[in-house]
């Protein structure tokens, strides 16, 4: 099978799970808890700004968040449950 033929397979496998067919695909959920972000962030030491800057967010983004006015979603509410387990996290990977 070519390159092509394997995408276009799964294209079209995509578009039939997408319409209720059935495709044989093995589908995963994955639970990610919802976080406390202001907890995270003062486990960690670190200012707002400094947290923000850390984790790539806008401080106003983290503001938004630490106050319950938004809430992280995808992969910022993967890393932060991340953090949550191991607040010193991002500074080893950053050094």
């Amino acid at each position: 099978m070519s390159v092509y033929d394997s995408i276009m397979q799964g294209l079209n496998e995509a578009l039939d799970y997408a319409q209720g067919k059935e495709t044989g695909a093995v589908v995963r959920q994955i639970e990610v808890p919802t976080v406390d972000v202001a907890a995270i962030r003062a486990s960690t030491g670190l200012s707002q700004g400094a947290f923000a800057r850390s984790i790539g967010v806008a401080k106003g983004t983290l503001l938004n968040w630490e106050h319950g006015r938004r809430h992280p979603t995808g992969p910022a509410q993967v890393l932060l449950a991340m953090l949550a387990k191991k607040p010193s996290l991002v500074s080893e990977l950053l050094r």
